[in-house]
């Protein structure tokens, strides 16, 4: 996992113009259990928090997305950073990690996670290859 996040980052810093925002220092809580490695990588996201909450917003996108808690569990342990959509500049518990990847189902999923310590909320999600119709206000 690290290799390949290693080579996503390499493969956007030559294709990408602008500078991506730097990743702070500090790591969050660090979750090491003994049947876990680190929960928070490398990025700083914590792709294991003990608890997940979802945004109105987030619950509304889901439903006309036909989107389910497991494959938001999916991206955020699986899927790889688009450093493009996230926001990372401020405190930590104020960035937005824009994380895609397919589903088992076979959607490919972007997903707003907005960590915070051992908690995450889910912002958003959006389904990368249909454009559903969805009246979230």
């Amino acid at each position: 996992m690290l290799l390949l996040a290693l080579l996503i980052i390499s493969f956007e810093n030559c294709h990408q113009p602008s500078e991506k925002p730097a990743i702070p220092q500090a790591r969050e809580q660090n979750l090491k259990g003994p049947d876990k490695q680190d929960a928070v990588d490398d990025s700083g996201l914590n792709r294991h928090p003990l608890h997940i909450h979802y945004s109105k917003h987030a619950k509304c996108r889901m439903g006309c997305r036909h989107i389910d808690e497991t494959e938001i569990k999916e991206i955020l342990e699986k899927g790889a950073i688009n450093f493009r959509k996230s926001q990372l500049n401020g405190d930590l518990c104020r960035r937005k990690f824009a994380v895609e990847g397919p589903t088992k189902e076979g959607q490919r999923l972007r997903v707003i996670f907005a960590p915070c310590g051992n908690e995450m909320t889910v912002v958003t999600c959006i389904d990368l290859g249909v454009e559903w119709a969805c009246d979230c206000k």
